[in-house]
């Protein structure tokens, strides 16, 4: 039977969903055009500033390098200051990155402007999985990185051929069509960060829109989870980093973001090497993979609701990837393979609610800003690995088809792990921890 504190519990996370996640979305949104419209530009870039091939790989790679290794002292920082001053910080500072990408004379600034706009951004996603941590309970949580996920896959699908349409004005003012692309889409997220200044709250106390008692309710069914809390900066470095369960998270990921950044940031060319020319009609059809994806992350957090499972449906999303991968090196139909790179997505991006679900349920307070943090920082690295071993394979063999050989590899690597991962938890779940409650530090 459901109890009065069960209600205002529902009616206050109603709230929050309505009024954070939007902006949370927004944010999320622009985050994955700005540091993906650099596909839309691969051919563009190579032809006008000369970038090869490989160097295009290493760029796109690079971003993912600063990014990774930024992201536990940004989550850190936000822990101690809040996410709105942070969260802020970010978008302005990464916007103008983005927009500055219209400089771009050659392979040198190429590189350093990835590198400084992976700095820029780091940890704005595990800030984002730090915030549904304390603002909603674990049984909410699938459905809430589901929801946060809809912005990459509307990205996707929005995101590209919005960059082809601004590609398309090549010539405007006497700009390439690549640099007007890099300058609208970078100078409206420093607009997404005045929005989030101005209406996102550090947590549920600071809501004017939350009554005292929904504010209340949140934070003890959020906060107050059962996993450990510690009391020492050195047992939180162990529960956030060492424990087997978060390493073993760490490499899935890796391997999911090798597997979805390698075939990302080249499947506009790949579609070129297909036959499409127009880059409005290139990025319609590249932005469909985003339709793909937003069935996938609505459709297994529904599964987990009502089957349960999660370690089982990560690996039916990983073994999906794996299937896919491999009938499409033995496709000879343009048709058909187009059409299995956008299904890929189903599965490649469907698992990320399950896969972050897991990591929430054992983490909170301060170690969720570090943990999850560090767990995002190692799994990204694979959004270096991906793209420049695409590129460096694509090169040597002249094969824009030679790299997915590697592909189908990762991807059953990622396969062989998920039993291990579900062996680790198992094992951690015979040590007891004795339950404590930590409160969420006040922001400077």
């Amino acid at each position: 039977m459901t109890n009065a504190a069960d209600i205002l519990h529902q009616q206050a996370t109603r709230k929050v969903m309505t009024r954070l996640l939007p902006v949370l979305g927004i944010a999320y949104f622009m985050s994955y055009i700005d540091r993906s419209n650099i596909a839309l530009a691969k051919t563009a870039l190579g032809a006008d500033v000369g970038i090869s091939v490989a160097a295009y790989g290493l760029g796109a790679g690079l971003f993912f390098l600063t990014y990774a290794l930024l992201e536990v002292p940004s989550n850190m920082i936000l822990y101690r200051i809040g996410p709105r001053i942070w969260i802020t910080r970010i978008a302005v500072t990464w916007g103008l990155v983005s927009a500055a990408m219209m400089f771009v004379q050659g392979e040198t600034s190429f590189y350093i402007l990835r590198l400084a706009l992976g700095a820029t951004e780091a940890g704005l996603f595990p800030a984002l999985m730090y915030m549904i941590t304390m603002w909603f309970a674990q049984q909410h949580r699938v459905t809430m990185v589901g929801l946060v996920y809809l912005a990459p896959c509307i990205a996707i699908f929005v995101g590209s051929p919005m960059g082809g349409a601004l590609m398309e004005l090549d010539g405007l003012a006497g700009l390439h069509g690549w640099q007007i692309m890099f300058l609208v889409e970078g100078l409206f997220t420093v607009l997404v960060g005045g929005l989030v200044w101005f209406t996102l709250p550090d947590r549920p106390a600071d809501a004017k829109w939350l009554t005292q008692p929904e504010a209340a309710i949140l934070t003890e069914r959020a906060v107050g989870s059962s996993a450990p809390h510690p009391a020492t900066l050195g047992t939180t470095l162990r529960l956030a980093f060492g424990r087997p369960v978060v390493l073993m998270l760490a490499a899935i990921y890796f391997i999911n973001q090798a597997i979805g950044s390698g075939v990302g940031f080249n499947f506009p060319a790949l579609l070129q090497e297909l036959g499409l020319k127009s880059p409005f009609l290139i990025g319609i059809v590249a932005g469909s993979s985003g339709i793909a994806a937003l069935a996938g992350v609505l459709f297994f957090p529904w599964m987990k609701r009502r089957f349960g499972h999660e370690i089982a449906l990560i690996g039916v999303c990983t073994a999906g990837v794996l299937v896919i991968m491999t009938t499409f090196l033995f496709s000879t139909n343009a048709v058909f393979s187009v059409l299995l790179i956008l299904l890929s997505s189903f599965f490649s991006i469907g698992t990320l609610p399950l896969f972050w679900s897991v990591a929430m349920s054992r983490m909170s307070g301060l170690v969720a800003a570090a943990g999850l943090a560090f767990i995002n920082m190692l799994g990204i690295t694979g959004g270096f690995v991906g793209p420049y071993a695409y590129g460096l394979i694509e090169e040597s063999t002249g094969n824009v088809f030679a790299p997915y050989y590697t592909i189908v590899g990762a991807a059953c690597v990622g396969v062989a792990l998920v039993p291990v991962l579900a062996l680790v938890i198992r094992r951690e779940k015979r040590i007891v921890v004795p339950p404590s409650e930590q409160a969420v530090p006040e922001p400077a």
